[in-house]
């Protein structure tokens, strides 16, 4: 459809003289004029973008035809297409190495689960002489590890030394003749004595 409305222009331009152009001209920018006051903000789709971009850069006069936007807004989204683009052009590859097949994953794991205590570098060589090569480091990414143990709180430790533990302080107190008084407590945790002073 908009390839047969620029046909028949560019035909009428032939057709037509130029003063019947002009005139075309001014009524189409008036009416431009007044969508631009009655409506505050028009809505652009990126292809309409897209073509100011495109006109910004092949095209010397393409600020003096701009209304319903400022031209540096049409430079921002150049901008930002420039970005768009290197960003695409220098996003990361894929590294690495490929995912195992499911079917070795899955027999690493049954290995590791029915020889508990083989460490991967035993399933590596197992692995080996079933015809597989796999590296020590990706049966050690997918072997199931049994969690450890949870280590006793700190609670549970004094608990369990109350009997054994003592606490010692050694502070200075200046009395009321500026005498220097030491002392040394030493005070048990099971019973709250003071042992010593």
């Amino acid at each position: 459809m908009l390839f047969v409305i620029g046909v028949w222009t560019f035909l009428r331009a032939l057709l037509l003289g130029s003063a019947a152009i002009a005139l075309e001209n001014l009524a189409l920018r008036h009416q431009l004029l007044v969508l631009q006051r009655s409506v505050r903000r028009p809505r652009l789709a990126r292809w309409d973008r897209v073509l100011w971009v495109w006109l910004s850069r092949v095209w010397a006069g393409w600020r003096s035809s701009l209304v319903i936007v400022q031209p540096a807004t049409v430079l921002a989204w150049h901008r930002r297409g420039f970005q768009l683009y290197w960003r695409w052009k220098s996003r990361p590859n894929p590294v690495g190495r490929p995912r195992l097949d499911v079917e070795i994953r899955h027999l690493i794991r049954r290995l590791a689960r029915e020889n508990p205590t083989w460490g991967r570098r035993r399933i590596q060589a197992e692995l080996v002489l079933l015809g597989y090569e796999v590296a020590e480091l990706t049966i050690a990414k997918y072997m199931r590890r049994t969690s450890p143990r949870p280590s006793p709180t700190w609670r549970t430790f004094l608990t369990a030394h109350a009997r054994e533990l003592v606490a010692i302080d050694f502070f200075v107190v200046p009395t009321l003749t500026f005498r220097l008084l030491f002392a040394f407590v030493v005070l048990r945790h099971d019973r709250r004595l003071l042992v010593q002073a």
